[in-house]
Protein backbone atom coordinates (compact mmCIF):
# COMPACT_ATOMS: atom_id res chain seq x y z
CA UNK A 1 0.00 0.00 0.00
CA UNK A 2 3.30 2.47 0.75
CA UNK A 3 4.30 1.86 -2.62
CA UNK A 4 1.16 2.05 -4.53
CA UNK A 5 0.75 5.62 -2.74
CA UNK A 6 4.26 6.70 -3.60
CA UNK A 7 3.83 5.91 -7.25
CA UNK A 8 0.88 8.24 -6.91
CA UNK A 9 3.03 11.11 -5.48
CA UNK A 10 5.79 10.42 -8.50
CA UNK A 11 3.49 10.33 -11.33
CA UNK A 12 0.40 12.11 -12.72
CA UNK A 13 -1.50 11.25 -15.78
CA UNK A 14 1.30 8.35 -16.48
CA UNK A 15 3.74 11.31 -16.76
CA UNK A 16 6.76 11.53 -13.76
CA UNK A 17 6.28 14.78 -11.35
CA UNK A 18 8.99 16.64 -10.91
CA UNK A 19 9.28 19.00 -7.36
CA UNK A 20 11.79 21.10 -8.36
CA UNK A 21 10.58 23.67 -5.27
CA UNK A 22 11.37 20.91 -2.70
CA UNK A 23 15.26 20.79 -4.97
CA UNK A 24 15.71 24.48 -4.55
CA UNK A 25 15.26 24.18 -0.52
CA UNK A 26 17.39 21.19 -0.40
CA UNK A 27 20.66 22.93 -2.42
CA UNK A 28 19.85 25.89 -0.07
CA UNK A 29 20.04 24.02 3.32
CA UNK A 30 23.05 22.46 2.28
CA UNK A 31 25.09 25.21 1.08
CA UNK A 32 23.53 26.62 4.23
CA UNK A 33 25.25 23.70 6.92
CA UNK A 34 28.63 23.92 4.44
CA UNK A 35 29.15 27.76 5.50
CA UNK A 36 28.29 27.01 8.90
CA UNK A 37 30.62 24.67 9.46
CA UNK A 38 33.57 25.88 7.59
CA UNK A 39 33.31 29.35 9.96
CA UNK A 40 32.81 27.47 13.17
CA UNK A 41 36.45 25.06 12.08
CA UNK A 42 37.74 28.56 11.25
CA UNK A 43 37.18 29.65 14.77
CA UNK A 44 37.78 27.05 16.91
CA UNK A 45 40.72 25.53 14.31
CA UNK A 46 42.77 28.73 14.82
CA UNK A 47 42.66 29.05 18.42
CA UNK A 48 44.69 27.85 21.26
CA UNK A 49 43.72 24.02 21.27
CA UNK A 50 41.52 24.10 18.22
CA UNK A 51 42.16 20.60 17.11
CA UNK A 52 41.68 18.64 20.10
CA UNK A 53 38.76 20.67 20.52
CA UNK A 54 37.15 19.31 17.72
CA UNK A 55 38.19 16.02 18.41
CA UNK A 56 36.30 15.95 21.43
CA UNK A 57 33.16 16.96 19.74
CA UNK A 58 33.36 14.58 17.19
CA UNK A 59 33.67 11.84 19.40
CA UNK A 60 30.99 13.16 21.93
CA UNK A 61 28.11 13.40 18.90
CA UNK A 62 29.72 9.86 18.13
CA UNK A 63 28.68 8.38 21.66
CA UNK A 64 25.72 10.05 21.73
CA UNK A 65 24.58 9.01 18.28
CA UNK A 66 25.37 5.37 19.47
CA UNK A 67 24.01 5.57 23.11
CA UNK A 68 20.73 6.64 21.12
CA UNK A 69 20.54 4.16 18.91
CA UNK A 70 20.83 0.93 21.23
CA UNK A 71 18.09 2.95 23.89
CA UNK A 72 15.90 3.37 20.69
CA UNK A 73 16.39 -0.48 19.98
CA UNK A 74 16.00 -1.32 23.41
CA UNK A 75 12.61 0.40 24.37
CA UNK A 76 11.95 2.28 21.72
CA UNK A 77 9.81 -0.68 20.19
CA UNK A 78 9.31 -2.89 23.54
CA UNK A 79 5.75 -4.16 24.10
CA UNK A 80 4.31 -2.84 27.66
CA UNK A 81 4.91 -4.46 30.77
CA UNK A 82 1.51 -5.60 30.70
CA UNK A 83 -1.19 -6.77 28.67
CA UNK A 84 -3.38 -3.58 27.39
CA UNK A 85 -5.97 -5.48 25.94
CA UNK A 86 -4.64 -5.22 22.00
CA UNK A 87 -4.93 -7.61 19.52
CA UNK A 88 -3.39 -8.25 16.26
CA UNK A 89 -4.55 -6.30 13.46
CA UNK A 90 -6.32 -8.12 11.21
CA UNK A 91 -3.66 -7.73 8.29
CA UNK A 92 -0.97 -8.97 10.89
CA UNK A 93 -3.48 -12.65 11.61
CA UNK A 94 -3.57 -13.01 7.79
CA UNK A 95 -0.07 -12.55 7.07
CA UNK A 96 0.49 -15.02 10.00
CA UNK A 97 -1.39 -18.15 8.12
CA UNK A 98 -4.76 -19.54 10.01
CA UNK A 99 -2.24 -22.32 11.01
CA UNK A 100 -0.34 -19.76 13.07
CA UNK A 101 -1.78 -19.80 17.06
CA UNK A 102 -3.17 -16.75 18.31
CA UNK A 103 -0.85 -14.71 20.68
CA UNK A 104 -1.71 -15.78 24.33
CA UNK A 105 -3.47 -13.50 26.28
CA UNK A 106 -4.87 -12.98 29.49
CA UNK A 107 -8.48 -13.76 28.42
CA UNK A 108 -7.45 -17.12 27.03
CA UNK A 109 -9.37 -18.87 29.27
CA UNK A 110 -12.86 -16.94 28.02
CA UNK A 111 -12.47 -18.21 24.51
CA UNK A 112 -14.36 -20.95 25.00
CA UNK A 113 -17.92 -20.08 25.40
CA UNK A 114 -21.61 -22.16 26.26
CA UNK A 115 -24.81 -20.80 25.14
CA UNK A 116 -27.82 -21.00 27.76
CA UNK A 117 -31.16 -20.10 27.96
CA UNK A 118 -32.34 -18.44 31.11
CA UNK A 119 -35.49 -16.75 32.14
CA UNK A 120 -36.32 -14.97 35.30
CA UNK A 121 -38.93 -12.43 36.95
CA UNK A 122 -37.83 -8.51 37.45
CA UNK A 123 -39.79 -5.86 38.98
CA UNK A 124 -41.33 -3.86 36.49
CA UNK A 125 -39.93 -0.86 37.26
CA UNK A 126 -37.19 1.91 35.75
CA UNK A 127 -34.01 0.22 35.69
CA UNK A 128 -34.63 -3.63 36.61
CA UNK A 129 -33.84 -4.40 33.56
CA UNK A 130 -30.19 -2.52 33.82
CA UNK A 131 -29.54 -3.58 37.16
CA UNK A 132 -29.79 -7.73 35.48
CA UNK A 133 -27.85 -6.83 31.99
CA UNK A 134 -24.91 -5.10 34.27
CA UNK A 135 -24.84 -8.11 36.99
CA UNK A 136 -24.14 -10.37 33.99
CA UNK A 137 -21.87 -7.86 31.87
CA UNK A 138 -19.44 -8.01 35.41
CA UNK A 139 -19.51 -11.98 34.95
CA UNK A 140 -18.53 -11.58 31.63
CA UNK A 141 -22.08 -13.16 30.32
CA UNK A 142 -23.07 -11.97 26.90
CA UNK A 143 -26.87 -11.14 25.90
CA UNK A 144 -27.66 -12.21 22.15
CA UNK A 145 -31.16 -12.10 21.99
CA UNK A 146 -33.97 -10.57 25.19
CA UNK A 147 -37.83 -11.35 25.18
CA UNK A 148 -39.66 -9.88 27.54
CA UNK A 149 -43.12 -11.59 29.08
CA UNK A 150 -45.67 -8.66 30.76
CA UNK A 151 -47.27 -9.87 33.78
CA UNK A 152 -49.92 -8.02 35.82
CA UNK A 153 -47.20 -7.23 38.11
CA UNK A 154 -43.39 -7.87 36.67
CA UNK A 155 -41.92 -9.31 34.23
CA UNK A 156 -40.52 -12.18 32.86
CA UNK A 157 -37.30 -11.92 30.92
CA UNK A 158 -36.28 -14.99 28.80
CA UNK A 159 -32.15 -14.12 27.66
CA UNK A 160 -30.04 -16.08 25.05
CA UNK A 161 -26.88 -16.13 26.54
CA UNK A 162 -23.26 -16.51 25.91
CA UNK A 163 -20.93 -17.27 29.11
CA UNK A 164 -17.16 -19.03 28.78
CA UNK A 165 -16.89 -22.46 29.65
CA UNK A 166 -15.27 -21.93 33.39
CA UNK A 167 -19.10 -20.10 34.71
CA UNK A 168 -21.37 -22.06 35.70
CA UNK A 169 -24.91 -22.26 35.62
CA UNK A 170 -25.18 -21.37 39.83
CA UNK A 171 -22.57 -18.56 39.17
CA UNK A 172 -25.19 -16.98 36.48
CA UNK A 173 -28.26 -17.33 39.01
CA UNK A 174 -26.34 -15.92 41.62
CA UNK A 175 -25.62 -12.98 39.68
CA UNK A 176 -29.28 -12.81 38.36
CA UNK A 177 -30.69 -13.42 42.08
CA UNK A 178 -27.76 -10.30 43.41
CA UNK A 179 -30.07 -8.22 40.36
CA UNK A 180 -33.22 -8.79 41.96
CA UNK A 181 -34.21 -11.87 39.79
CA UNK A 182 -36.79 -14.14 41.12
CA UNK A 183 -37.62 -17.36 39.74
CA UNK A 184 -34.99 -18.13 37.54
CA UNK A 185 -34.72 -20.66 35.36
CA UNK A 186 -31.95 -22.04 33.36
CA UNK A 187 -30.54 -24.71 31.23
CA UNK A 188 -28.21 -25.48 28.38
CA UNK A 189 -29.00 -23.85 24.63
CA UNK A 190 -27.70 -25.13 21.15
CA UNK A 191 -26.99 -23.77 17.79
CA UNK A 192 -31.13 -23.37 16.81
CA UNK A 193 -32.00 -21.02 19.89
CA UNK A 194 -29.61 -18.55 18.01
CA UNK A 195 -32.76 -17.76 15.68
CA UNK A 196 -34.61 -14.90 16.83
CA UNK A 197 -38.49 -15.35 17.89
CA UNK A 198 -40.25 -13.90 15.23
CA UNK A 199 -38.24 -15.97 12.39
CA UNK A 200 -39.20 -19.23 14.41
CA UNK A 201 -42.67 -18.74 14.98
CA UNK A 202 -42.62 -17.64 10.94
CA UNK A 203 -41.28 -21.10 10.51
CA UNK A 204 -43.49 -22.79 12.83
CA UNK A 205 -47.04 -21.51 11.39
CA UNK A 206 -45.58 -22.17 8.00
CA UNK A 207 -45.22 -26.07 9.00
CA UNK A 208 -48.68 -25.91 10.61
CA UNK A 209 -49.87 -24.50 7.10
CA UNK A 210 -48.75 -26.92 5.07
CA UNK A 211 -49.35 -29.78 7.39
CA UNK A 212 -52.23 -30.54 10.64
CA UNK A 213 -50.01 -33.13 11.91
CA UNK A 214 -47.09 -30.89 12.35
CA UNK A 215 -49.66 -28.64 14.65
CA UNK A 216 -48.46 -31.05 17.90
CA UNK A 217 -44.78 -30.65 17.16
CA UNK A 218 -44.84 -26.70 16.55
CA UNK A 219 -46.53 -26.21 20.15
CA UNK A 220 -43.81 -28.07 21.61
CA UNK A 221 -40.87 -26.15 19.45
CA UNK A 222 -42.87 -23.13 20.47
CA UNK A 223 -42.57 -24.00 24.35
CA UNK A 224 -39.99 -25.80 24.68
CA UNK A 225 -39.83 -29.10 27.06
CA UNK A 226 -43.44 -29.96 27.25
CA UNK A 227 -46.16 -32.69 27.27
CA UNK A 228 -49.07 -32.09 24.54
CA UNK A 229 -52.13 -34.42 24.47
CA UNK A 230 -55.31 -34.22 21.68
CA UNK A 231 -58.00 -36.06 23.03
CA UNK A 232 -61.15 -36.29 20.65
CA UNK A 233 -64.23 -35.08 21.43
CA UNK A 234 -65.63 -38.83 20.83
CA UNK A 235 -63.44 -41.38 22.32
CA UNK A 236 -62.53 -44.16 19.70
CA UNK A 237 -63.63 -46.64 22.46
CA UNK A 238 -66.49 -45.42 23.79
CA UNK A 239 -67.45 -43.72 26.71
CA UNK A 240 -67.64 -39.70 28.21
CA UNK A 241 -65.30 -37.51 26.15
CA UNK A 242 -63.29 -35.15 27.77
CA UNK A 243 -64.43 -31.83 29.49
CA UNK A 244 -65.50 -28.82 26.90
CA UNK A 245 -63.34 -25.95 26.59
CA UNK A 246 -64.06 -22.32 25.96
CA UNK A 247 -63.02 -21.41 22.92
CA UNK A 248 -60.74 -18.68 23.53
CA UNK A 249 -58.31 -21.41 25.85
CA UNK A 250 -58.13 -21.70 29.79
CA UNK A 251 -54.78 -21.24 31.13
CA UNK A 252 -54.12 -22.83 34.57
CA UNK A 253 -50.20 -21.86 35.82
CA UNK A 254 -48.60 -24.87 34.09
CA UNK A 255 -51.24 -26.25 32.10
CA UNK A 256 -52.85 -24.92 28.91
CA UNK A 257 -56.24 -26.03 27.47
CA UNK A 258 -57.20 -25.22 24.13
CA UNK A 259 -59.95 -26.44 21.95
CA UNK A 260 -59.06 -28.88 19.25
CA UNK A 261 -60.52 -27.74 16.28
CA UNK A 262 -62.41 -31.02 15.61
CA UNK A 263 -64.06 -30.52 18.75
CA UNK A 264 -61.59 -32.12 21.42
CA UNK A 265 -59.12 -30.52 23.68
CA UNK A 266 -55.47 -30.25 23.68
CA UNK A 267 -54.10 -29.96 26.48
CA UNK A 268 -49.79 -28.38 26.87
CA UNK A 269 -48.19 -29.20 30.37
CA UNK A 270 -44.89 -27.96 31.81
CA UNK A 271 -44.77 -28.73 35.13
CA UNK A 272 -41.57 -27.06 35.93
CA UNK A 273 -42.02 -23.70 34.41
CA UNK A 274 -45.30 -21.38 34.66
CA UNK A 275 -46.57 -20.44 31.39
CA UNK A 276 -47.05 -16.56 29.98
CA UNK A 277 -49.96 -14.87 28.89
CA UNK A 278 -47.42 -14.35 25.79
CA UNK A 279 -46.91 -17.92 25.37
CA UNK A 280 -50.56 -18.58 25.71
CA UNK A 281 -51.36 -16.04 22.87
CA UNK A 282 -48.96 -17.58 20.47
CA UNK A 283 -50.41 -21.35 21.30
CA UNK A 284 -53.92 -20.27 20.68
CA UNK A 285 -52.71 -18.24 17.40
CA UNK A 286 -51.54 -21.60 15.95
CA UNK A 287 -54.16 -23.19 16.83
CA UNK A 288 -56.43 -20.77 15.40
CA UNK A 289 -54.50 -21.00 11.94
CA UNK A 290 -54.64 -24.76 11.68
CA UNK A 291 -58.51 -24.30 12.80
CA UNK A 292 -58.92 -22.15 9.77
CA UNK A 293 -57.16 -24.33 7.30
CA UNK A 294 -59.37 -27.50 8.05
CA UNK A 295 -57.27 -30.99 7.56
CA UNK A 296 -55.08 -30.83 5.03
CA UNK A 297 -51.93 -33.25 4.18
CA UNK A 298 -48.91 -32.76 1.78
CA UNK A 299 -49.88 -34.18 -1.99
CA UNK A 300 -46.49 -36.20 -2.90
CA UNK A 301 -46.30 -39.67 -3.15
CA UNK A 302 -44.28 -41.95 -4.97
CA UNK A 303 -44.66 -45.21 -6.60
CA UNK A 304 -42.22 -48.05 -6.04
CA UNK A 305 -41.80 -51.42 -7.33
CA UNK A 306 -42.06 -54.79 -5.34
CA UNK A 307 -39.19 -57.34 -5.76
CA UNK A 308 -41.98 -59.17 -7.97
CA UNK A 309 -42.65 -56.71 -10.32
CA UNK A 310 -46.10 -55.13 -8.49
CA UNK A 311 -46.21 -51.04 -8.49
CA UNK A 312 -47.17 -49.83 -5.25
CA UNK A 313 -48.00 -45.85 -4.32
CA UNK A 314 -47.07 -44.87 -0.80
CA UNK A 315 -48.58 -41.65 0.20
CA UNK A 316 -50.25 -39.79 2.98
CA UNK A 317 -53.82 -40.91 4.07
CA UNK A 318 -56.40 -38.99 6.25
CA UNK A 319 -60.00 -39.54 7.42
CA UNK A 320 -60.76 -38.98 3.55
CA UNK A 321 -59.47 -42.46 3.30
CA UNK A 322 -61.88 -44.15 5.91
CA UNK A 323 -64.26 -45.74 3.72
CA UNK A 324 -60.94 -47.46 1.76
CA UNK A 325 -59.66 -48.34 4.80
CA UNK A 326 -62.77 -50.14 6.84
CA UNK A 327 -62.72 -52.20 3.61
CA UNK A 328 -59.21 -52.96 4.00
CA UNK A 329 -59.98 -53.80 7.74
CA UNK A 330 -62.70 -56.76 5.88
CA UNK A 331 -60.09 -58.39 4.21
CA UNK A 332 -58.25 -58.67 6.63
CA UNK A 333 -57.70 -62.22 8.77
CA UNK A 334 -59.33 -61.97 12.31
CA UNK A 335 -55.24 -63.09 13.41
CA UNK A 336 -53.68 -59.83 10.78
CA UNK A 337 -56.51 -57.78 13.08
CA UNK A 338 -55.41 -59.22 15.97
CA UNK A 339 -51.83 -58.69 16.18
CA UNK A 340 -52.78 -54.73 15.37
CA UNK A 341 -55.65 -54.02 17.67
CA UNK A 342 -54.67 -56.38 20.31
CA UNK A 343 -58.25 -56.64 21.37
CA UNK A 344 -61.64 -57.56 19.87
CA UNK A 345 -61.27 -57.68 16.07
CA UNK A 346 -64.95 -55.96 16.41
CA UNK A 347 -63.84 -52.90 17.72
CA UNK A 348 -61.37 -52.34 14.91
CA UNK A 349 -63.06 -49.89 12.90
CA UNK A 350 -63.65 -48.01 15.90
CA UNK A 351 -59.82 -46.62 15.95
CA UNK A 352 -59.75 -46.19 12.36
CA UNK A 353 -60.64 -42.30 12.24
CA UNK A 354 -58.52 -41.56 15.14
CA UNK A 355 -55.70 -43.38 13.36
CA UNK A 356 -56.20 -41.83 10.21
CA UNK A 357 -56.95 -38.07 11.84
CA UNK A 358 -53.64 -35.81 10.87
CA UNK A 359 -54.26 -34.40 14.54
CA UNK A 360 -52.78 -37.46 16.03
CA UNK A 361 -50.14 -37.93 13.81
CA UNK A 362 -48.98 -39.04 10.40
CA UNK A 363 -50.61 -42.14 8.21
CA UNK A 364 -48.37 -43.32 5.18
CA UNK A 365 -51.21 -45.45 3.34
CA UNK A 366 -49.69 -48.41 0.15
CA UNK A 367 -51.90 -48.63 -2.86
CA UNK A 368 -52.53 -50.68 -5.37
CA UNK A 369 -52.67 -49.12 -9.19
CA UNK A 370 -56.30 -49.32 -8.69
CA UNK A 371 -56.56 -47.60 -5.74
CA UNK A 372 -56.85 -50.25 -3.28
CA UNK A 373 -55.09 -49.87 0.13
CA UNK A 374 -53.54 -52.69 1.10
CA UNK A 375 -51.15 -51.24 3.79
CA UNK A 376 -51.45 -48.42 6.77
CA UNK A 377 -48.48 -47.32 9.03
CA UNK A 378 -49.43 -44.68 11.08
CA UNK A 379 -46.90 -42.33 13.21
CA UNK A 380 -48.84 -41.53 16.38
CA UNK A 381 -47.92 -38.47 18.95
CA UNK A 382 -48.27 -40.25 22.73
CA UNK A 383 -48.03 -37.17 24.68
CA UNK A 384 -43.73 -37.18 25.18
CA UNK A 385 -43.45 -40.54 23.13
CA UNK A 386 -43.85 -41.76 19.50
CA UNK A 387 -45.87 -44.96 18.17
CA UNK A 388 -45.25 -46.74 15.19
CA UNK A 389 -47.97 -49.07 13.83
CA UNK A 390 -48.18 -51.37 11.00
CA UNK A 391 -51.22 -53.23 9.45
CA UNK A 392 -50.88 -55.39 5.98
CA UNK A 393 -53.57 -57.18 4.49
CA UNK A 394 -52.75 -60.52 4.28
CA UNK A 395 -52.03 -61.25 0.54
CA UNK A 396 -49.97 -58.31 0.41
CA UNK A 397 -47.95 -59.91 3.32
CA UNK A 398 -44.00 -61.04 3.45
CA UNK A 399 -43.44 -58.82 -0.06
CA UNK A 400 -41.53 -55.74 1.60
CA UNK A 401 -44.48 -53.43 2.14
CA UNK A 402 -44.49 -53.01 6.22
CA UNK A 403 -40.53 -52.11 6.04
CA UNK A 404 -41.09 -49.85 3.72
CA UNK A 405 -43.62 -48.03 5.83
CA UNK A 406 -42.08 -48.41 8.67
CA UNK A 407 -38.44 -47.11 7.52
CA UNK A 408 -40.37 -43.93 6.42
CA UNK A 409 -42.37 -43.52 9.70
CA UNK A 410 -39.37 -43.59 11.21
CA UNK A 411 -37.42 -41.12 8.67
CA UNK A 412 -40.30 -38.68 9.46
CA UNK A 413 -40.08 -38.92 13.53
CA UNK A 414 -36.20 -38.33 12.96
CA UNK A 415 -37.11 -35.16 10.91
CA UNK A 416 -39.64 -34.33 14.06
CA UNK A 417 -36.95 -34.50 16.32
CA UNK A 418 -38.17 -37.24 18.35
CA UNK A 419 -35.63 -39.23 20.33
CA UNK A 420 -37.35 -42.46 20.20
CA UNK A 421 -40.18 -44.42 18.62
CA UNK A 422 -41.80 -47.73 20.34
CA UNK A 423 -43.97 -50.64 18.50
CA UNK A 424 -46.78 -52.70 20.20
CA UNK A 425 -46.86 -56.09 19.13
CA UNK A 426 -47.15 -59.88 20.77
CA UNK A 427 -44.60 -61.43 21.79
CA UNK A 428 -45.46 -64.42 19.22
CA UNK A 429 -44.73 -61.79 16.24
CA UNK A 430 -41.39 -62.68 14.79
CA UNK A 431 -41.91 -61.10 11.86
CA UNK A 432 -42.34 -57.48 13.73
CA UNK A 433 -39.00 -57.93 15.20
CA UNK A 434 -37.74 -58.50 11.94
CA UNK A 435 -38.62 -55.45 10.75
CA UNK A 436 -37.60 -53.36 13.64
CA UNK A 437 -34.37 -55.01 13.37
CA UNK A 438 -34.04 -54.17 10.08
CA UNK A 439 -34.56 -50.22 10.88
CA UNK A 440 -30.22 -50.79 12.04
CA UNK A 441 -31.21 -48.82 15.69
CA UNK A 442 -30.64 -49.49 18.89
CA UNK A 443 -33.38 -51.49 20.29
CA UNK A 444 -35.09 -52.18 23.53
CA UNK A 445 -37.60 -55.20 24.11
CA UNK A 446 -39.82 -55.14 27.31
CA UNK A 447 -42.31 -58.41 27.26
CA UNK A 448 -45.21 -58.12 30.12
CA UNK A 449 -47.83 -60.95 29.98
CA UNK A 450 -46.69 -61.51 26.12
CA UNK A 451 -47.60 -57.69 24.89
CA UNK A 452 -44.04 -57.07 23.41
CA UNK A 453 -42.76 -53.48 23.45
CA UNK A 454 -40.02 -52.63 21.26
CA UNK A 455 -38.13 -49.02 21.51
CA UNK A 456 -36.15 -48.05 18.73
CA UNK A 457 -33.45 -44.91 19.51
CA UNK A 458 -32.96 -42.71 16.71
CA UNK A 459 -29.27 -42.09 17.56
CA UNK A 460 -28.14 -42.32 14.06
CA UNK A 461 -29.90 -41.85 10.91
CA UNK A 462 -33.24 -43.65 9.84
CA UNK A 463 -32.67 -46.37 7.42
CA UNK A 464 -33.69 -45.06 4.00
CA UNK A 465 -36.84 -45.23 2.60
CA UNK A 466 -36.77 -47.17 -0.16
CA UNK A 467 -34.67 -50.59 0.71
CA UNK A 468 -33.19 -52.34 -2.18
CA UNK A 469 -35.17 -54.94 -3.60
CA UNK A 470 -33.00 -57.73 -2.75
CA UNK A 471 -32.88 -56.70 0.73
CA UNK A 472 -36.65 -56.86 1.00
CA UNK A 473 -36.34 -60.36 -0.21
CA UNK A 474 -33.65 -61.12 2.53
CA UNK A 475 -35.43 -59.74 5.19
CA UNK A 476 -39.16 -61.57 4.52
CA UNK A 477 -39.02 -64.72 2.38
CA UNK A 478 -37.28 -66.26 5.73
CA UNK A 479 -39.75 -64.65 7.74
CA UNK A 480 -41.18 -67.06 10.12
CA UNK A 481 -43.78 -64.33 11.00
CA UNK A 482 -45.35 -61.38 9.49
CA UNK A 483 -45.10 -57.65 10.19
CA UNK A 484 -47.82 -56.49 11.35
Amino acid sequence: MTRELSDVTRTKHGRPVHHWRRDVVELAALFTAVAVADGVANLIGHGPGGPALLLISALSLIATAAFHTWWARRHGHAPPAHDTGARPLAAERRAAGPSSPAPATADDGMTANALWRLRTTVRDAPGSLATLCAALAARHVDILSLQTHPLAEGTVDEFLLRAPNRIEASRITEAVASAGGADTWIERADAHDLVDAPTRVLGLATRTALDAAELPLALRQLLGRCTIRSLPGKPAGGGRGPEEVPAEGVMEDTVLRLRAPEGGVITVERPYLPFTPTEFARARALVELDTLLGPRIPSGQDVLTLPEGNAITVRRADTGDLPEARRMHERCSPRTLGMRYHGPVGDADRYLNHLLSPRFGRTLAAQTASGRIVGLGHLLWDGDETEVALLVEDEWQRRGIGAELLGRLVAMAAEAGCGSVYAVTQASNTGMVTAMRGLGLPLDYQIEEGTLVITARLTKPAVPARLPHDTLRRQYDDSPALPD
